[in-house]
Formats: structure tokens, C-alpha cells, sequence
């Protein structure tokens, strides 16, 4: 165990929908177990996609409209995607009927669920059920579904979601990173000092937290 006086804070902003989000915090949680870190987690909302429909888009067409990503591309993409997550312990089952899906309820009903002490078990629960399962995070009944499988409250979930509960939260904690310049996720705080950006790989993220330690023993 390190010398340090108080957990890590560990800021950590995501989107449910995002791949290189499930890899980033993967690596980091190896390196924070290789270390013995001790930590907080506070998982922070941000949409890759605010304005998609509510019956959201085929992801090879979105990523081929939004990116210029060729079929070919997309093929490597989650190849790579895929081994780079078996690595870390996390299975993706891409398909191409996999589509891309608006996220802010799942949002909403993660904020509500940090309030509960099991923001993190949803966030992770989110990340299965979208990438591994390939289910619809935008639909109620699949957010009420992975909401009790973590423990929480279905009929309180529910009610969370018909009536837009925490809906100005987060958007204004959207507003907050956007305005702080965070235009891509993952978007990593340490410290409430130290940005890093992107999955940086297990090494990498055992470095940063042995230098960041260092500095707190």
C-alpha cells in the first residue's frame, strides 16, 4: 500500500457508449490494483452523441457519417477494440446490427444511483450491457433492468426516469467539463489537478499513480 494520507480522488468523465471509456478505466484498475492505490472514484456524465434520436443510428453508418470510418476500418477497428479489451478482462460482442444510442437517461439514472453509493456498479453494469450484450441503454425498461441487477430500487428507477429526475444536474455537469474544454472521453482527473486524457495502457497508468503517490507520502 502506498504512504498516502487520503484516497486518490479519481475524476473520471465517460460515456456508456464509448469503447476506448471501458478500456481506459479497465487498465487504470489493473494499475490501481498493481499499486495497491488507495482511491475514490466519482464517474462524471458526458454525451458523445446529445443530439441522437431516440431510435438512435446503425453504429457503422453513425461512425461512417460522423468519422469517415470505411467498412474495412470499422472491420479493424473492432478487431482491435476487441483484443484490446479480452486484455483487460472485458468482452465486446460487436454486431452489426449494434446501433448508437442516445445516453442521457442513462445519465440521469447513474447520477441517481451515485446518490445511493452504486453509481459505479451502474456505470460498469451499463458498460456490459451495452458493448457485451449489445442491449439498448436508451430504453427504460433495459435501464430499470441493469438498475436491480446492481441492487437499486426497479419502481424507484422507473420513477427516476418518467419524471426526469436529475435531468438539470447533469446537464449542467455536462456544461461544466465542456466549458473546461473536455471535447473527448475517456477524460481523466487525478488530484482535481492532473488531466489525462485518452486509454493510456496499463503501464503507463501505473507510472502516473507512483508519481502521484510519491507526491502525497
Amino acid at each position: 500500500m502506498t504512504d498516502q494520507t487520503q484516497p486518490l480522488r479519481i475524476d473520471f468523465i465517460s460515456d456508456v457508449v464509448c469503447p476506448w471509456c471501458v478500456i481506459g478505466f479497465r487498465q487504470l484498475d489493473k494499475a490501481l490494483k498493481e499499486t495497491g492505490t488507495d482511491y475514490e472514484i466519482h464517474w462524471h456524465p458526458f454525451e458523445l452523441n446529445p443530439d441522437m434520436p431516440a431510435d438512435g443510428q446503425n453504429l457503422r453508418e453513425h461512425l461512417a457519417e460522423k468519422y469517415g470510418v470505411t467498412p474495412e476500418q470499422s472491420r479493424e477497428n473492432r478487431t482491435r477494440l476487441t483484443e484490446m479489451g479480452a486484455s483487460v478482462d472485458f468482452e465486446f460482442g460487436f454486431g452489426d446490427d449494434m446501433r448508437m444510442v442516445n445516453t442521457f437517461d442513462a445519465h440521469r439514472l447513474i447520477h441517481w444511483a451515485e446518490t445511493l453509493d452504486l453509481g459505479h456498479q451502474l456505470k460498469q453494469a451499463l458498460f456490459a450491457a451495452y458493448f457485451t450484450d449489445s442491449r439498448d441503454v436508451s430504453d427504460p425498461a433495459v435501464l430499470i433492468e441493469v438498475a436491480e441487477k446492481v441492487g437499486l430500487d426497479g419502481v424507484e428507477a422507473k420513477a427516476v426516469l418518467d419524471d426526469q429526475r436529475y435531468a438539470e444536474e447533469v446537464r449542467q455537469q455536462e456544461n461544466v467539463w465542456i466549458q473546461n474544454n473536455i471535447r473527448g472521453v475517456p477524460a481523466i482527473i487525478f488530484d482535481n489537478k492532473h488531466l489525462v486524457t485518452g486509454a493510456q495502457g496499463v503501464e503507463n497508468y501505473t507510472q502516473i499513480l507512483k508519481q502521484l503517490t510519491a507526491t502525497q507520502s
